[in-house]
């Protein structure tokens, strides 16, 4: 077996903008944040654990401001879906889908980016090959671990209903024989 523990990144400074992949810092944690989520990540990352970001800023500095000591590895795999023509809009200037399933959002393409299915058949294989080399602390981004939530449930367009907040913690294991299993899910590091 082997566990994936899946940060999002820290709140960005995007101001209300639909980020995506565009590289904007994330906001400063307060002392009293950090000592709160480092104290949490004590618990669930006992032994030693490989620490893996995007290579998006708002990445990397969450992962220096919770684990100052320890050496990141950016993957570029780990990068949020790319929202094409609605990267950088504010929310309320996006279209109106009106009201579609799960299974069509899902297969919903931004104007010239991925859709969530892209997404998650560009990260599955990054996160297979990265849990079968043991246990791995990610930070990256809501798309990327609502992907991992999809492999769990065998169903990719199912985990669009999961809540993933800035700075939380979910954890997804590898099991014998290639399945995954879902420990916890959009987990509060810091009260905010």
């Amino acid at each position: 077996m082997s566990c994936l523990l899946l940060i999002r990144h820290a709140s960005s400074a995007a101001q209300g903008r639909l980020a995506g992949r565009l590289d904007v810092p994330a906001e400063p944690l307060a002392p009293e944040q950090l000592a709160a989520a480092r104290q949490r990540l004590a618990l669930f990352c006992p032994g030693p654990a490989r620490l893996l970001t995007s290579p998006l800023q708002r990445c990397r500095q969450t992962a220096q401001a919770l684990f100052p000591t320890r050496p990141a590895d950016a993957d570029p795999r780990l990068r949020e879906q790319d929202f094409g023509a609605w990267e950088g809009q504010q929310a309320e200037s996006l279209p109106d889908l009106g009201p579609l399933s799960r299974v069509a959002l899902a297969a919903h393409c931004p104007p010239g980016g991925e859709s969530f299915l892209a997404l998650t058949a560009r990260a599955a294989p990054a996160l297979q090959e990265i849990a079968t080399h043991g246990p791995a602390i990610l930070i990256t981004h809501a798309g990327v671990i609502r992907a991992a939530l999809g492999l769990a449930l065998g169903v990719p367009a199912s985990a669009l209903g999961f809540e993933i907040a800035p700075l939380s913690a979910t954890r997804v294991t590898l099991l014998p024989g290639g399945q995954w299993s879902i420990g916890f899910t959009n987990l509060a590091l810091a009260a905010p």
